[in-house]
Order: C-alpha cells, then structure tokens, then sequence
C-alpha cells in the first residue's frame, strides 16, 4: 500500500520509523533486532535510508596514495524487501542524486518496481565528507526536485530509451523532504518553501519533515506550506536526544535549533543515562502534542534505538 493511502484510510495517526542498514559485514539480523520490538506498535510503513559512498587514500607500495571509493552502509533495496518479507510491511527505500547517474537510479527503480516496492523518499543527499558542497554525478541529477520528475516520467511509461515499445508504468508513490527550520543552503524560509512547492508541483504526494524539537516551529512550517499552496500530507520526523553530546552535535549537523527549556534540563543531568530520561520525556510530550494538532503519522529516526523508539511509542499507542 502507498504511504499516501495509508495515511487516506487511517483512522487516528499513524506511527513509522526509520532505520539505517547496517555497516558493511554485518549481519542482517542487526535490522531485525530494532524492528521485532518495534513491531508491536504496528508500522504502517518503514524508511531505509540511503548512504552514499565516501572516498578514502590508501598507501600503495611505492608511497604514492591511492583513492578509493568505498559504500559503508550498503543493501538499501534489498533490506526493504527482506523487511515486506518477514514482516509484510511497506517499505520506504531513500533515492537520492549524489553517487548516480540517471540511468543507474532508473534502473534502481525498475529493480524496486520488480520487487513490489512502490513508495520512495527522493532526496538530494549531503555532500561526501572530502567535498565542501554537494556535487552530483556527471550524468546524474542535481536536485530531488529531478528525482521527483523521473520517478513520474517512469509512472507516465517514459524512460530515458524513446525507443522502448510496450513499456510498463510504474506506480510509485513519492515522498520529499521538508525543513521546519529552513534547509541550510536556502536563503530564505520563501525560497525554500518554493523549491518545496516545486517538488510538490512535479508529483511528489507527502513530505517528511527534517527533524525539530520545538513543535512550534512544525505548526508554523504547516501553516507557511499551506499558505504556499502545498495542499500533502506533511508527516513530522521526530527523535530523542539520548547524550549530552547530542545536544551540541545534532544543531551543528541537522542545522537545527532547541529549544531554551530542552536544553536547560539537560545541562542539569549528571550522566548520559539521565539525558537520555530527558529526551526521551521531551520526544513523548511533542508526540502527544502534535496527535492533538491532527499530524497524519509519527515518523521516529530510530538511529539503530530500538529502545528509545519502542518507549515513546508504548507511551503513545
């Protein structure tokens, strides 16, 4: 089922997760021990995200340094259909520019198509950790918003070959990300919010909000898309801060902000076990918050917890 009929035919809100595959090497049962206690809650779908490659040097005999181009966190498609298997569940595999050309992310998505998989998060993706500014494969897409277009070119029966003959369409269902505190590279809150009507504009049916500790800052970003025109379903992407070092770390990488009150209750605690009492109080309260605000699910960025996950999601469903 399509994220977008999950939420259509719902009667109250609904509950999601995301999770990353594990590292290269490791067992797929890593997955599994996040997602059998989760299961409980019921999932109406699951994200895969997608980990793009990195670049490392390496000494080679003579003493010249060789680069290498190395995927820590591969298996992306083949997890979410590992997951539909087990626990017949709809997966969410993330699509994103960095690393692709168009036709290796059309042929990802005939792959996903054959596999039954039909809803998609089409992201841009960060830059690599060498590089300063993102920069797109030389015959790949620059922004989601191409992303997006593709996906809808291949539901209409168009693909890059125009000399296909009895093509099938896909069916896919897109989501697209949204920023409640603005993406950092847009300069303004209106620019990004038109970048996100595009996305809108071109087929994608639901957005998944980056994630935000001040729920006000949600409801504000709700009435802005709104305003804008933006008529989807904006689904809240929500996490626990769990260490103290979080409360440093997640601003400086998400390009966030928290909340005075937050963060004053964390500089009391003592230990990371008490920040973690904290965090996980605080992502429960915003969760019941915003069921009253009638969100059409709660997505949790499990970050490989299932602990945290299944302990808001006790207090909530």
């Amino acid at each position: 089922m399509k994220v977008t009929e999950h939420i259509a035919n719902a009667k109250g809100t609904l509950f999601s997760v995301e999770i990353l595959p594990p590292l290269k090497g490791k067992s797929i049962q890593s997955i599994w021990d996040i997602l059998d206690p989760i299961m409980e809650f019921n999932p109406a779908f699951i994200d895969v995200t997608y980990h793009r490659e990195e670049y490392v040097y390496k000494t080679r005999e003579n003493g010249l340094l060789e680069k290498f181009s190395i995927r820590k966190r591969p298996g992306t498609v083949g997890i979410c259909s590992a997951i539909m298997n087990k626990y017949k569940v709809d997966t969410v595999p993330h699509i994103i520019c960095g690393g692709f050309s168009k036709e290796e992310t059309e042929n990802a998505l005939i792959d996903l198509s054959f596999l039954g998989i039909n809803n998609l998060l089409m992201l841009r993706g960060d830059a690599i950790k060498t590089e300063s500014n993102f920069i797109p494969d030389p015959n790949g897409h620059h922004f989601a918003l191409d992303l997006v277009k593709q996906a809808v070119n291949m539901n209409n029966g168009i693909y890059f070959d125009d000399e296909l003959k009895e093509v099938s369409p896909s069916d896919f269902c897109i989501g697209v990300a949204g920023y409640p505190e603005k993406h950092f590279e847009a300069p303004s809150m209106k620019s990004d919010l038109k970048y996100l009507k595009a996305k809108v504009d071109a087929g994608a049916g639901y957005i998944v909000t980056q994630m935000f500790f001040n729920n006000q800052r949600y409801f504000d970003f709700v009435n802005q898309c709104r305003e804008a025109g933006i008529t989807v379903p904006i689904i809240p992407g929500l996490k626990a801060i769990t260490t103290k070092k979080q409360s440093t770390g997640l601003p400086k990488t998400f390009h966030i902000d928290l909340p005075d009150d937050l963060l004053d209750e964390i500089e009391k605690c003592k230990t990371d076990k008490e920040v973690k009492e904290v965090g996980i109080q605080w992502c429960i309260q915003q969760c019941k918050d915003l069921i009253r605000f009638g969100v059409p699910c709660l997505h949790i960025y499990t970050m490989g917890n299932a602990e945290i996950t299944t302990r808001v999601a006790k207090a909530i469903f």
